[in-house]
């Protein structure tokens, strides 16, 4: 067994060091048991992401049909939803772009967008389009160093944005300035093995208790659609909601899926995390992140949880597995308060290493506001709110 506590995770991590990473393999069971449906993420034109794997090990290896039910874009989002959640307790940096000048949105938008949602983290188009304190954020000192940020010089990343350090970002919305990527270290999917079948569609009918006639035409000019009447030409009754409407055919949605298993694989690479390389405490920072993420698996799939409706997992058994220089060995897998521990301990190590950490990351978040031409296309898009 290999105790997992900083000194362990910085040595692992160090540039002469050859242990490899840390895998975590979870055997899930839906709520309703094994064999019972999950919904997969559905795609465009109603598809699930099909693959064909080897599965098993040995000679027992062979070729199966898996489902992807959650993958790895979905599973960095959920890790630092995680992060978000907790972030007061575990002291982390946040920057919060603040909605409230742009005026009234519709209720199930976000007023404030959070460092811990920006779809591509450091590198998003609406953290460039932000403004600090009446300053292009772009022209800030903070924000010359995120946007200026690399593998190479992660300090300001380390200070504002650890997660994109672990996640990965790509530094696309600058033009020529820079294209700046780090590929991510943290890499989890979530697959459902040997589905039992994979094109079932939702048959059903939407009611109505006064059976309406879903034939008569109506007009209407509202999006939101209460302003409707009767009309020579149009839409029809179902348009507004009205009537007996039947659900099938090609464009039902595609219904939750049987399989043999349910598996979530989560590998932290220590030779992705050697591509950091502040000026100082290298190895430092990158327990750090490794640390991060151990919490952050934790926090979100170490007790049952939601991905979507249709989705309810619950952990029925995991594996955690040291990638050691030596071979393979065990980890006991850490409960919250211990993974939590451990990061507390990589911070205070990455502090004392000189790295822009735990005192350094601000308590409160730096909150910034939308410029004008960003600000502009949030009202047209959401116009009379």
């Amino acid at each position: 067994m290999v105790d997992l506590d900083a000194g362990v995770l910085i040595a692992a991590c160090s540039d002469e060091s050859a242990d490899a990473g840390i895998t975590i393999t979870s055997a899930l069971e839906p709520l309703g048991g094994a064999g019972s449906p999950v919904k997969p993420a559905g795609y465009e034109g109603g598809r699930f992401q099909a693959d064909r794997r080897w599965w098993g090990s040995g000679a027992d290896r062979r070729p199966v049909d898996v489902l992807v039910i959650d993958n790895e874009p979905s599973q960095a989002n959920r890790l630092e939803a995680a992060l978000e959640q907790r972030r007061a307790e575990l002291g982390l940096p946040e920057i919060v772009l603040d909605l409230t000048s742009v005026g009234a949105l519709p209720p199930h938008l976000p007023a404030r967008i959070s460092s811990f949602r920006f779809p591509h983290r450091n590198a998003d188009a609406y953290l460039r389009d932000a403004m600090l304190d009446g300053t292009k954020f772009l022209k800030s000192e903070a924000g010359a160093a995120i946007f200026g940020a690399t593998a190479d010089k992660p300090e300001a990343l380390l200070q504002w944005f650890p997660q994109a350090l672990l996640f990965g970002f790509w530094q696309s919305h600058l033009g020529k300035r820079s294209q700046a990527k780090l590929a991510r270290a943290w890499i989890s999917e979530i697959i459902g093995v040997e589905p039992a079948a994979t094109s079932v569609r939702r048959l059903g009918l939407k009611g109505d208790p006064l059976n309406l006639s879903v034939a008569e035409a109506v007009a209407f000019t509202s999006d939101a659609q209460e302003e409707w009447q009767f009309s020579a030409k149009g839409e029809k009754l179902a348009d507004v909601g009205h009537g007996q409407v039947p659900v099938g055919g090609e464009k039902a949605d595609l219904v939750a899926v049987s399989f043999r298993e349910v598996v979530q694989q989560a590998t932290v690479s220590f030779a992705a995390l050697r591509r950091i390389r502040p000026a100082a405490g290298a190895a430092e920072a990158r327990g750090l992140l490794v640390s991060l993420g151990l919490v952050a698996h934790v926090a979100a799939f170490g007790r049952s949880f939601s991905l979507r409706s249709g989705a309810e997992l619950r952990p029925a058994g995991a594996t955690w597995t040291w990638l050691g220089e030596t071979g393979e060995r065990q980890l006991e897998p850490p409960g919250l308060d211990a993974a939590i521990g451990v990061f507390r301990e990589c911070v205070a190590r990455a502090e004392k290493a000189g790295l822009p950490v735990g005192q350094q990351w601000a308590a409160s978040p730096m909150v910034l506001a939308p410029a004008a031409n960003l600000a502009a296309a949030i009202r047209k898009t959401w116009p009379g709110n």
